[in-house]
């Protein structure tokens, strides 16, 4: 992976350094930090602190995608999104991601200054998505998911787990780009902890080589997740981030170009050290 991307006045260089995107949830119930930031003072300051710390994009998101989450009203998913990005944009020229599944959300979010749409479903969810994504002429990150986050850990039967999400992902790329959607502003992101169990979420971070070859580039995002803790034991979230930080280390030498975190500055450093050790430099 060797192309870049051009956000704003920020230049990805896929395959260079890993990128860091830091989790902002403006939600009350999202499954680590709900409630922390679902005020626009901290939502806010919690952005500016990232920043610092090293993210190279912010990820906001009204809408809570943990494990048996029930969806919002639209209204109430604008309203928590979008005074944010408002707010952000006025201090920062940091790249913001809208973690959306619906194309209205998307529109207003990039009208209120945002930069990039992250969407779990992979443009399934809302018809319109795609077509407004390819309208705005922003990059879209399609993420493999099953059912919704209310059904999807009751979906997990796999025949050819590696190849299904290959598929999934090579048929929204050729449908994102049937829509005009440019192949070098569309990311990939096998979807860890979405419709997977324990050992698949496993297997996915010892095969992410093979999402290579769909040729864009890959976000993985492990930050605190269940995973993590069946094997540490931790029930805590916020108590898993040497077990993110493990997991990202070996994202990074499978291949993944950006890490979804929640603890920004920690990953930061754990990415650079990665890099140096993995990456070839010239």
């Amino acid at each position: 992976m060797t192309s870049s991307l051009k956000v704003g006045d920020r230049s990805f260089s896929w395959g260079q350094r890993t990128y860091i995107m830091g989790v902002l949830n403006v939600t009350p119930d999202s499954f680590s930090d709900g409630g922390e930031f679902n005020s626009l003072t901290y939502a806010v300051t919690q952005a500016q602190a990232m920043a610092a710390a090293g993210a190279d994009i912010i990820d906001i998101g009204g809408q809570s995608t943990r494990p048996g989450a029930k969806q919002v009203t639209l209204d109430e998913e604008l309203s928590r999104v979008i005074p944010v990005i408002q707010a952000i944009r006025q201090t920062s020229h940091i790249p913001i991601s809208v973690d959306t599944t619906r194309a209205a959300v998307a529109e207003a979010s990039i009208q209120a200054g945002a930069d990039i749409i992250n969407d779990i479903s992979g443009g399934t969810f809302d018809g319109e998505m795609l077509p407004t994504v390819a309208k705005l002429n922003v990059p879209i990150i399609l993420m493999h998911i099953r059912g919704n986050p209310e059904t999807m850990q009751q979906l997990t039967d796999y025949k050819d787990l590696i190849a299904e999400i290959s598929d999934f992902l090579k048929q929204q790329i050729c449908l994102a780009e049937g829509f005009g959607i440019d192949q070098k502003k569309i990311i990939i992101d096998p979807g860890i902890g979405f419709a997977k169990n324990f050992s698949q979420n496993l297997q996915i971070l010892r095969r992410l080589s093979e999402f290579q070859q769909l040729k864009c580039p890959i976000l993985v995002g492990v930050s605190r997740k269940s995973f993590i803790g069946h094997i540490l034991n931790q029930p805590d979230p916020k108590k898993r981030v040497w077990g993110t930080a493990a997991a990202c280390c070996a994202a990074i030498f499978h291949g993944a170009d950006i890490l979804r975190v929640h603890d920004v500055a920690e990953i930061h450093d754990v990415a650079q050290v990665a890099d140096g050790i993995f990456r070839e430099f010239s």
